[in-house]
Parts: C-alpha cells; sequence; structure tokens
C-alpha cells in the first residue's frame, strides 16, 4: 500500500473513516493480543474496527503495530478531542470507575452498545444487512447474513473436538455440544437510544485523490473544516503536474483560486490560470492566495509583487473580460484593487491594455487631460456607450445603477428586462419584484421573465427564492440577517413588509419546484431503483453562510431543528482551551435561563454554580488555561427538572470574561454529550454528540437554543457582540434573550428549503423504483410514481405525506442501487445495496455501505444547470 503522509491520515480518518495501514509480513500471537489491547482502547472511544483493517494490523510486526496502534488512538483522539487533559476543578463533580481488563472492556463496551441501541455495524461486511449480534466471548459483531456464510461460526465437530469459531478473529472455542454462541447483551432499547459505534475501514489508495475531487467539485461554500481540509490535499501536489490533476472545471470560486494560486510563478503551467479564471474577482482572489491571503477577500494581505511576463498575462487576461462586468467586478473591492493596481500597473502599456486601463481610471477618478493616457482613455471610451465624461473625469453607469434607478421608478416592467438579462439577480430579488406589482396572481411579465430565467440560474439563488416564497406567505415574523464575516454574526429587524398573496407565492414556488425536479431529472448521473428518505430532514435547512461556520464534528445546517437526548440522559455541556503563552484567558460556561415569554428567570454559571437543586450544575470556575493540560469546565443540564422548575428555555453560551477572542487561542473548542447514570464528570467520547471550535475575532459565542417544551434543540452557531471590560452572562441576559427569541422566530416557520425538499425532489426525478419514506409512525411508507405522472406532483406526494401506496415493515434492498438521505446512519439491509448514492447527518453503519458519501451541500449542487 502506499504510504500516507502524517497530516493526510487525520483527515482520512475525520472525512472518509479510513486508516492506513503499511504491509506485514504476517500474524503472531503477540500482535494479536495487541490488537485486542487496541480494540479496546478504540472501542471506549467509540469506534471499532473492520475485518480487513483488523487483519491488516495483525499482520504487522510487534513495532509496526505499536508505532500504527498509538498513532490511531492519537488520531481518533484528536478528531474528538479527547486528546486534552480534562480534570473540572471541582475532581469529585460527581466516583470513580475501576480497571478492567482489555477483553473484558471490549466486551462491556459492546454490550453496553448493543443494549442501547442494537442498529451497529457489522464487523465482517461493515454493512448494516440483518440482525448484528456480538460473538461470545471475544464480542465482535457480525450480522446473521455473514454468519450465513461464514459457516464455521456455528457448532461445528470433527474427530477430535466440537468447536465453533469467530470469522474476524479466527479464534475457537471449543464446547461440549452445540451452544448458543452469542453474547448476552440484555434488552435492547431500540430506536435512538444511544450512539451508533464508528466503523473504521482499511484506506485505499485513491482516497485522498478522492477527496480532493469531491472538494475541487462542490458547487456550495466550503465551510472552514472543509476549506482547510482542500489546502492540505493541494500541498501534496505537485503544482507543475496541475494539468494532470486539475478537473475539466472548478465551479466554487474560492476553490478555484485555492487550486490555481501556486500556478501563477510556473510558465509551463500559467497559461491554465487564464483557461479557469474568468472574471476579475477570480484573479484577485488567486492574487490574495497567493500572498498568503483567504479567498473570501474579507480582508486582503500585502500582495507580492509580479514579474512582467506575469503581469502581461494577467492585464490580457482582464483586458479580454466583458468591460461592464470588469468594472462591476472592481467596483465591488474598490480598495482591493487600489492595491492591486499597484502591482499591476494597468498605464504602463494602457495602448495594448486599453480596456483595464479605462476600468482602472474609473476605480481612481483619474483626470483625463491632453497626455497620451488620457487620448487612450478617451478613444476607449467611445466605444461604450455607458461610459461618460463628467468634468475632467471618466463616470459609468453600470447596470446595477440601472436596475436601483427603476426600482425607484417603481418600474416593474423595466426592472423585469433588466433582471432578465442575469438570471441570478431575478430570482434574488422575486420577492421584491412581486411585491411592487401589487396584484394578486403571478404577473405576467414577471411569470414569464421567471420561465425563462429558471434554466439558467445557479442552486443558491435558487433554493433562495424558495425558501423566500415560504416565508413571504407567513406574516407577523421578524427578519434575521447573517453578515457575511469570519464569525457569524445575527441582527434582527421588524418585517413590516406585508406578506405576498398565498396564491402569488404559492405558483412562483411551485415553477421554482418543478424547474428543480426537471433539472435533477436531466442530470446526467446515476439513476436509483429504489431511494429511502428520512421524513425528519424537514428539519434540517439547506446549509447557508458555511464560509462562517465553526469546524464540528457533526456538520448540522445552521437553523437546523434536532431532538434532545431522552429524559433518562443529561445534557453535559463541556468547554476546553489552552491559552497563549504570557496571556492568561478566562473562558466561561454558561447557560441563560428564560420562561415561555422569554422573560429572564435565572442563569447557571461561575457565580451560580446550581439552579433549582441541581437541575443545571457547573463543575467550577477556571480562570486560567496555562499550556499543556489547558482547563476544562462542565455543566450538567436535567432537561426534565429544567422544564418542571418553569423554565422554557436555555440558551448556551461560552464567554471570554476577560476579553479575549477565540482566535488568539492556540486550542478552544466545546460541545455537548448525552451521558446517563455517570458519577464522575469525564470526557467520554463514546457520548459526545457535538463538538465544535472557537473562533475568529468573537468573544461570546451562542452554539445552540433549546426549547423544553418541544424537547428540541436549535442549531444557532452564531457570536454576540460585546463591547470591551469583563463579560458573564449576567450582563449579557437581555442580549441572549433577543437574539434567541429571534432566531427561533426565523428558523421555526421554516422559511428556508429543507434537505426534505431536496431529498423528494432528486428521489422523485432520479429514482424508477420504490420510494420509502421513514418517521411517520412504525411502518415505512411506499410510494412508486405512475406512469403518466409528472414528476412534480410525485415530488409533491411524497413531501407532503400523501396517502401512501404501500407500507412495509422494511425496503427491499438487496441487489439495487440506491439513493439514501437519513438523519441517522443506520438502516436494515444496506449491506445488500449494489451501489448509490448516501446522505447522512449522523454517522452509523451505512458509512461503510458500498454507497458515495454526499454532503448537503453535494444534495444542492446537483441542481447546478447543464
Amino acid at each position: 500500500m502506499t504510504p500516507v503522509s502524517d497530516d493526510l491520515v487525520g483527515l482520512l480518518l475525520r472525512r472518509r473513516q479510513s486508516v492506513s495501514v503499511p504491509e506485514g509480513v504476517g500474524c503472531s500471537a503477540v500482535t494479536d493480543a495487541g490488537v485486542v489491547v487496541l480494540e479496546a482502547e478504540l472501542a471506549d472511544r467509540g469506534h471499532l474496527l473492520t475485518a480487513p483493517l483488523r487483519r491488516a494490523l495483525t499482520a504487522l510486526s510487534v513495532e509496526g503495530l505499536a508505532v500504527t496502534g498509538r498513532q490511531l488512538l492519537a488520531d481518533v483522539d484528536a478528531l474528538m478531542g479527547s486528546d486534552r487533559h480534562h480534570a473540572p476543578l471541582f475532581a469529585r463533580f460527581p466516583a470513580e470507575t475501576a480497571y478492567q481488563p482489555a477483553y473484558e472492556r471490549y466486551t462491556s463496551v459492546v454490550a453496553e452498545h448493543l443494549a442501547a441501541q442494537p442498529h451497529q455495524p457489522c464487523m465482517n461486511c461493515a454493512g448494516t444487512k440483518a440482525r448484528v449480534r456480538a460473538l461470545s466471548p471475544c464480542a465482535h459483531l457480525l450480522c446473521d447474513d455473514c454468519l450465513g456464510e461464514k459457516r464455521d461460526v456455528w457448532y461445528c465437530c470433527d474427530q477430535c473436538c466440537e468447536w465453533y469459531a469467530c470469522p474476524i478473529c479466527g479464534k475457537r472455542y471449543e464446547t461440549e455440544g452445540p451452544v448458543d454462541p452469542w453474547l448476552d447483551t440484555g434488552a435492547g432499547l431500540g430506536g435512538d437510544g444511544g450512539p451508533v459505534l464508528r466503523a473504521l475501514r482499511l484506506a485505499e489508495p485513491g482516497d485522498a485523490a478522492a477527496e480532493l475531487t469531491a472538494l475541487l467539485a462542490r458547487r456550495t461554500p466550503l465551510n472552514p473544516q472543509d476549506h482547510d481540509d482542500l489546502v492540505l490535499l493541494l500541498g501534496h501536489l505537485d503544482p507543475a503536474d496541475a494539468a494532470d490533476w486539475l478537473p475539466e472545471s472548478i465551479p466554487l470560486r474560492e476553490s478555484k483560486a485555492l487550486a490555481l494560486a501556486p500556478l501563477l510563478d510556473l510558465s509551463e503551467v500559467r497559461p491554465l490560470v487564464a483557461r479557469y479564471a474568468d472574471t476579475a474577482t477570480d484573479v484577485l482572489r488567486i492574487l490574495a492566495v497567493r500572498s498568503g491571503g483567504d479567498p473570501g477577500l474579507l480582508e486582503l494581505p500585502r500582495l507580492r509583487g509580479l514579474s512582467r511576463p506575469v503581469r502581461r498575462e494577467l492585464l490580457a487576461l482582464l483586458d479580454g473580460l466583458d468591460f461592464g462586468r470588469l468594472v462591476e467586478d472592481i467596483a465591488r473591492h474598490p480598495r482591493a484593487w487600489k492595491r492591486t493596481g499597484e502591482i499591476l500597473h494597468p498605464f504602463e502599456h494602457a495602448h495594448r491594455h486599453a480596456r483595464v486601463a479605462l476600468a482602472f481610471a474609473v476605480l481612481r477618478e483619474t483626470r483625463v487631460g491632453d497626455g497620451a493616457l488620457s487620448e487612450v482613455l478617451l478613444a476607449e471610451a467611445a466605444r461604450h456607450d455607458d461610459v461618460r465624461l463628467a468634468g475632467d473625469r471618466l463616470r459609468v453607469v453600470t447596470w446595477q445603477g440601472r436596475v436601483e434607478e427603476a426600482l425607484g421608478r417603481w418600474d416593474v416592467p423595466a426592472v423585469v428586462r433588466l433582471l432578465g438579462e442575469r438570471p441570478g439577480e431575478l430570482l434574488r430579488r422575486l420577492d421584491l419584484l412581486l411585491a411592487r406589482s401589487g396584484e394578486p396572481t403571478l404577473p405576467d411579465v414577471v411569470g414569464r421573465a421567471l420561465a425563462d430565467a429558471l434554466p439558467r440560474t445557479a442552486p443558491g439563488p435558487l433554493l433562495g427564492a424558495h425558501g423566500r416564497m415560504k416565508v413571504r406567505a407567513v406574516p407577523g415574523h421578524r427578519r434575521v440577517f447573517f453578515p457575511r464575516g469570519r464569525v457569524t454574526k445575527a441582527y434582527a429587524v421588524e418585517d413590516h413588509r406585508p406578506p405576498l398573496p398565498a396564491r402569488v407565492a404559492g405558483r412562483a414556488g411551485e415553477l421554482i419546484e418543478a424547474e428543480a425536479v426537471r433539472r435533477l431529472a436531466e442530470r446526467a448521473g446515476e439513476r436509483y431503483d429504489v431511494a429511502v428518505l428520512d421524513a425528519s430532514l424537514a428539519d434540517l435547512p439547506v446549509p447557508f453562510a458555511e464560509r462562517a461556520s465553526a469546524a464540528s464534528l457533526v456538520a448540522v445546517p445552521r437553523g437546523s431543528s434536532l431532538p434532545m437526548p431522552a429524559d433518562s440522559e443529561t445534557v453535559r455541556l463541556f468547554l476546553h482551551w489552552t491559552q497563549p503563552k504570557g496571556t492568561r484567558v478566562d473562558l466561561d460556561l454558561s447557560v441563560a435561563l428564560y420562561d415561555d415569554l422569554w422573560r429572564f428567570v435565572g442563569l447557571c454559571d461561575y457565580t451560580h454554580l446550581e439552579y433549582a437543586g441541581g437541575a443545571a450544575r457547573h463543575s467550577g470556575d477556571l480562570t486560567s488555561a496555562p499550556a499543556p493540560h489547558g482547563a476544562t469546565e462542565y455543566l450538567d443540564l436535567d432537561l426534565p427538572r429544567l422544564a418542571h422548575s418553569g423554565v422554557r428555555f436555555v440558551v448556551p453560551a461560552v464567554i471570554s470574561y476577560n476579553d479575549v477572542p477565540f482566535d488568539e487561542l492556540p486550542d478552544a473548542f466545546a460541545g455537548f454529550m448525552a451521558v446517563e447514570g455517570m458519577d464522575r464528570a469525564v470526557y467520554d467520547p463514546r457520548t459526545i454528540r457535538q463538538r465544535f471550535d472557537l473562533a475568529g475575532d468573537a468573544k461570546l459565542c451562542v452554539p445552540m437554543v433549546v426549547d423544553l417544551r418541544a424537547r428540541h434543540a436549535w442549531w444557532a452557531d452564531v457570536t454576540l457582540a460585546t463591547g470591551e471590560g469583563n463579560h458573564d452572562v449576567w450582563r449579557h441576559q437581555r442580549q441572549l434573550g433577543h437574539l434567541g427569541n429571534d432566531l427561533l422566530d426565523t428558523f421555526q416557520p421554516c422559511g428556508r428549503t429543507t434537505l426534505w425538499d431536496l431529498a423528494c425532489w432528486t428521489a422523485a426525478a432520479r429514482t424508477d423504483g420504490d420510494v420509502y419514506v421513514r418517521g411517520r409512525g412504525h411502518v415505512l411508507w411506499g410510494y412508486r410514481r405512475a406512469e403518466d405522472e409528472p414528476r412534480a406532483d410525485f415530488a409533491l406526494r411524497i413531501r407532503d405525506g400523501w396517502e401512501p401506496d404501500s407500507l412495509s415493515a422494511e425496503p427491499e434492498l438487496a441487489g439495487r442501487r440506491a439513493l439514501l438521505a437519513l438523519l441517522h446512519g443506520e438502516l436494515a439491509g444496506a449491506g445488500d445495496l449494489v451501489s448509490g448514492t448516501a446522505y447522512r447527518l449522523y454517522p452509523g453503519p451505512v458509512d461503510a455501505a458500498p454507497l458515495e458519501r454526499v454532503t448537503a451541500g453535494d444534495l444542492a449542487g446537483w441542481l447546478a444547470p447543464a
């Protein structure tokens, strides 16, 4: 197997649950015993080895297993955050556990997981075929189908003895006759009673290349974790070989800049830059990345100088662009382009690149006189109708300016004509156009323009307009804005806009949905024999503001509504940080508590360690976090007791008490666990539901808002603006209450397109067989499209829960290509599939099935126009 560099190991583990193992020479008793210890350690961390990976590990030498095993445990610990020291201030918050030998530890952990959640991955096929049980005494997980294939598992008899064997570890166990080989795990709770073990698989040579291809093909903005992963993968490629590894197209412009920036200084591959960069902003992003900056252009770094050949080629690239678009692009980032002009020297050979020179003259407000440069500028200006000479300076009437002028006159036909030139802009302003028309039905002029623009619109404007058609038909909600930045901030205003008539919004929404289904049906790609969809995806909106989302263990879209743990479990919030050398940093983990009307009723933080007799309990205040151990705080929430004490809403917050921004910390993260019967505050990676990094120039982070009556949490991932001085939850109680109220007000009405919408459209458009929906009772609702039924109508039947065509206990998946869109990655029979595609929010056995894993952004990207 080709060795994988150390920095790629963690990436492949996090993104693909794959582990690279060097080639070994054979199994020995010592390495076999060492793998047992490794299994126990991994089980303590909520992970298990699949059969191919286990065999590869047992083939290593003793030294090789030691090195590989330590590295694997360290990588898993880093992924889950358990590689840090997590001792709270009060060491007995609130008893201790005894050490168990490796076999017993592994067995007890597996039995505990099976009792809480029967749907666990089979270690042999890594899927979820039939019932999965643990073999006794080794506790390796096997499904009934794999047992049927491995005849040695059953009681066997030869001339010497009677025995049964485990196909995972190969151990044989002698018996006195036929026995039940299964480990007693007690009665399972079923459902979502506990976490699913994460199955680790043996890495393949093409894993890194597959991840790079997937990231470069992404059509929706990358979150910070994806951005860092793309930078890492690109860093392991030779720019001189770019012609071999660059894809045919790179849809996302930030990704394009990351891939092209290293090529700018290599003459042999520099022509590729002009092939991919087709806007002035592309050039600006490339120059920013080349100088060590971010392609998002939030802050422009000090730009590195350019050689004369590079300047000539970039000026030629810009000169070949449409002048109107060139001027608009430059006007969007005026300060950045003025600094860029200092290294491009656009006036040095103005006669060669007159169009670029004219654009910079407009930007710089260059005076027009009698010199040679002025002659070039005036001659070029005469070729463009939208350039005017105002005194001794050149001005351009931009397309955006003409749109705003027509809107100011309430000239809807003129606005529609202009917006028709740019379909994305028409979709972004669709609700404004419909409101300005003032008609009770969809106006003909807008309807015709919409029908013409829809086939040419990118996924973002299409999904945004669809969501606005939902919320504009519901009056009485506040408008919440999420400005672009390195961290997500939110501010709200009263929405004084009158709601759109239901017929207008409904008809526009129908046209958008029909276009989405048409695109998906005509899209070149795999067709599916069957689809299984989870109705709970209706609680997950399509991701937005992803560029500023926190790097997290589970990629939850902002605004998602997620069920809280069962009554028997306690939600344990945790916070860990390490301060930089020479600077004391005091972070505080806190919750603010509110009643039904969002009136502040109490808090739990370092000033009040308990609320309502222990319904909320803090582990104690740590006021510094020196390296290497840092500091950890816990905060336990007993949700039923909190609800009985009169609390309705819980707003957790991470606050920098002494006003140090999160981005100055070398290590800082938070999250929550669902624990049951834990007498001691331990950081148990098996119980972690979410872990996210604290980053950015922020000092107060609100990860979620919990509604105890609905028993749901809305994932917020926003920061709150703070002044100077010392911060605590009492000081910010009013701001936190207003923020929580506003966020729930905008998240609850489902004012955005959801992953459920996307899943239904995709299933109706690309599935030729049955579509199963789970989450509507104890059985699956089955749908099948009639021969003459429009696919958009079929999608509507599935999405809105019309009467099903059939009811079944399990989907028929054997030997079929499938589309899976699930909340939890567990599905009986997934191991029988031959191929297909799967989206899941939470990990599970489906991850190891023979399916292509996709993200929520990938689902949205499938809506790209042909």
